[in-house]
């Protein structure tokens, strides 16, 4: 965003007012000739800059800034300095006009990097910022969900995400069109993840979500900086990919990825192992002889990354980065039985921060995590190693489809959906002023004023 402050559209103040004097004939002509040009002028340079700053009646310097500010070519809409023109799109030829270009996943997009920065030139109003965009991307099957709860499931699990971007500004796609008719399953989001890099070029990374994965901490953002040199970002740990051939030593499931041409170049061999290729079943054997945990007998996408880490680390690996400082995602088993003690450090720090637990309208929140997050990294004492888990990932349990890992009870998988939804929805609802007082219960109660110090 740009930099301007809202206090630079303020009106300027009334022009000063000259008032007449008793002089000669001559000297009363010159005056008036003078005090003409200079309404004039004044008036000219009050046009030009009423909405950029504001000009004090009595400033020795007016004529110097007048001058200095015609020099300057400002934008016909200055509010675009603050937000992009979504109503302009330049008549300017770029990649969208070439019939050529397509959005599938068998036809290769070459020079995207230049066509990219081809349209932000053309499209000035989207090119600050860019670093910091980010779109998130998810979805579901097209058909009717199996599983008598599973779309309602859904709409809460979709729910959070919106919420999610909602408090941090960021784009969201839910698709549930299968835009490869062989791309099923686990590798039905690939073709999504590069159509929606070419809808939106605006965007620097794009962020795939899966629909069983929850945001369980609303404040925290991601780390960008963290991944300046990086162009795809997974939970996991290089030990287990890359030394023990474990395809579980990452997950598939949340990736960020940046929107360039190395992404582009990445997915389409990352894809070629899926079931479009006729050496599927080939990719299937490779995997499993390679990754002797593997289970599944087919090629699936996260062992084919695991497989293009760790055999193939000299073509890719460096602008990898495998996370494993926070739960990127994490395994919902060992996640959901840790939210109540987690929410009592919480409550025990806002007992000790007043300005933490002060009420707040919801557009501010980002303040308020930002002030929590100083705390949480440099009070250990009080929040020790149970700091919220940023998203929690329910593996092994389907919600559409109601299949679940058989290790455990279905109603574990729903009971921990129920509680991980409402864990996050009490940081949601706070503002408002309403929480679930019990995480498996959907009724909410009033949020009592400086809670939780009464």
């Amino acid at each position: 965003m740009a930099s301007l402050e809202l206090t630079r559209y303020h009106n300027s103040p009334p022009m000063a007012r000259f008032g007449s004097r008793n002089k000669s004939s001559i000297w009363l002509s010159d005056g008036c000739f003078f005090l003409a040009g200079a309404m004039s002028a004044l008036l000219i340079v009050w046009g030009l800059c009423s909405f950029i700053i504001p000009i004090p009646n009595s400033d020795p310097q007016l004529n110097s800034m007048a001058t200095k500010l015609r020099s300057i070519n400002f934008p016909t809409n200055t509010f675009t300095n603050f937000a992009p023109d979504l109503l302009h799109d330049a008549a300017d030829t770029t990649f969208y006009d070439d019939p050529e270009t397509s959005y599938t996943m068998d036809k290769p997009l070459t020079n995207w990097d230049e066509k990219r920065t081809q349209w932000l030139l053309h499209h000035p109003s989207f090119s600050v910022g860019v670093p910091e965009r980010v779109l998130i991307v998810t979805g579901s099957q097209p058909t009717q969900c199996h599983n008598p709860i599973g779309d309602h499931l859904l709409l809460r699990f979709f729910k959070n995400k919106v919420d999610y971007c909602r408090l941090h500004n960021y784009d969201i796609f839910y698709n549930n069109a299968l835009l490869h008719p062989k791309m099923g399953s686990y590798w039905a989001k690939y073709p999504v993840v590069r159509a929606a890099m070419m809808a939106h070029p605006e965007v620097e990374w794009i962020w795939w979500v899966d629909s069983d994965a929850i945001f369980t901490d609303m404040e925290f953002k991601l780390p960008l900086d963290r991944y300046k040199d990086r162009n795809l970002v997974v939970h996991g740990w290089e030990e287990l990919v890359k030394r023990n051939h474990s395809w579980v030593g990452l997950n598939a499931g949340v990736f960020l990825i940046r929107n360039c041409q190395w992404s582009l170049d990445f997915m389409e061999v990352w894809a070629s192992m899926g079931p479009q290729n006729p050496e599927y079943e080939k990719w299937g054997e490779t995997l499993r002889s390679t990754f002797k945990d593997k289970v599944l007998p087919e090629s699936d996408d996260q062992t084919a990354l695991a497989y293009l880490i760790a055999m193939e680390k000299d073509t890719w690996r460096d602008k990898i980065y495998l996370e494993k400082e926070y739960y990127f995602e994490g395994y919902w088993l060992e996640i959901v039985k840790t939210y109540g003690n987690i929410s009592e450090r919480y409550n025990e720090l806002e007992r000790k921060v007043g300005g933490l637990r002060r009420r707040h309208a919801e557009k501010v929140s980002e303040r308020y995590g930002a002030m929590r997050e100083e705390y949480v990294n440099n009070n250990k004492d009080v929040i020790g190693e149970w700091r919220r888990p940023f998203i929690t990932h329910f593996t092994g349990c389907q919600p559409c489809s109601g299949h679940h890992n058989p290790s455990y009870a279905a109603q574990d998988c729903w009971n921990g959906m129920e509680r991980a939804l409402n864990f996050a929805d009490n940081q949601v609802l706070r503002p408002f002023g309403f929480q679930h007082r019990d995480l498996l219960d959907k009724s909410v109660s009033p949020v009592p004023f400086d809670y939780p110090a009464v």
